[in-house]
């Protein structure tokens, strides 16, 4: 089943490094590197340029660790974002899929936006899971490591679908691996909902683009960068485009499908 999902930020490759050869980050760091695919084709990327790669996340798997050794630029921060990001200093580039939740990501972003006021550097963040699921539904890995008032109901056991706030007994969930809130939208809930209520704290808010492809790409940008009529012109076809989100449907809805026909067939679906 995982592999008919396409779901990592490498697919958003083509366009990511054209926005990185337009605005050429010389430090680059990535909260939630998974397997480490993506940072190293950071790495890869920023070697050449002399530039380095921080990779984020509290408990890499092994072969992430592996992976990761083997590019020399590429420096694994084993702590919660939460935690690294006060101390990354002088970062031109951010990119957050972590723990796709409003309580983390707004709070990411903060110190994010506190880390570029503090060095000078103009706002650049890619933020992975704009969109459904979890754009605006609330997603945890970790719930106990969310402050009560700000974690919703959630659930291990059931899923969500398309067109249905609840959760359901099937659909795309976790087994066990994460956590879903039980409703969908509504204040302080996903990740969509988390970038709207950063952007609207700020006194020049950045621009805000989304791809909604791939369970949509946000990209946080300064108005007053170098680079910032660069960077709209390599986007703005492609915000909010209503053909790739209709592409974006269809695929989770056959995606949906076939977990649906898995899960007749497999008898994985228990009784209400």
């Amino acid at each position: 089943m995982p592999d008919l999902l396409i779901h990592s930020l490498s697919e958003f490759q083509p366009l990511i490094f054209e926005v990185l050869e337009t605005t050429q980050p010389e430090k680059i760091a990535e909260v939630g590197t998974e397997r480490g695919v993506f940072a190293k084709l950071l790495g890869e990327w920023a070697a050449p340029r002399g530039g380095a790669v921080y990779p984020i996340d509290p408990a890499p798997p092994e072969d992430c660790r592996a992976l990761l050794a083997t590019q020399e630029n590429c420096h694994l921060v084993e702590r919660t974002s939460l935690d690294a990001i006060p101390d990354l200093d002088d970062i031109d580039c951010w990119f957050i899929d972590g723990d796709h939740n409003w309580y983390t990501v707004f709070h990411e972003l903060t110190a994010i936006a506190a880390q570029c006021k503090k060095s000078g550097k103009p706002m650049l963040t890619f933020l992975h899971d704009v969109c459904w699921p979890w754009g605006q539904r609330d997603l945890y890995y970790a719930p106990d490591s969310i402050p009560p008032q700000y974690r919703h109901a959630y659930t291990y056991d059931y899923g969500v679908t398309l067109g249905n706030v609840g959760v359901i007994n099937g659909g795309f969930r976790g087994c066990g691996a994460f956590a879903v809130a039980t409703h969908e939208g509504g204040p302080r809930n996903g990740v969509l909902t988390a970038v709207a209520d950063f952007v609207a704290t700020q006194e020049n808010p950045p621009y805000f683009c989304i791809v909604p492809a791939v369970m949509g790409l946000g990209i946080l940008f300064s108005r007053t960068a170098a680079w910032t009529d660069a960077v709209h012109r390599i986007l703005s076809p492609y915000h909010m485009n209503p053909l790739v989100a209709k592409l974006e449907e269809n695929r989770l809805r056959n995606y949906l499908k076939v977990i649906e026909l898995q899960d007749e067939a497999n008898g994985a679906v228990r009784s209400s």
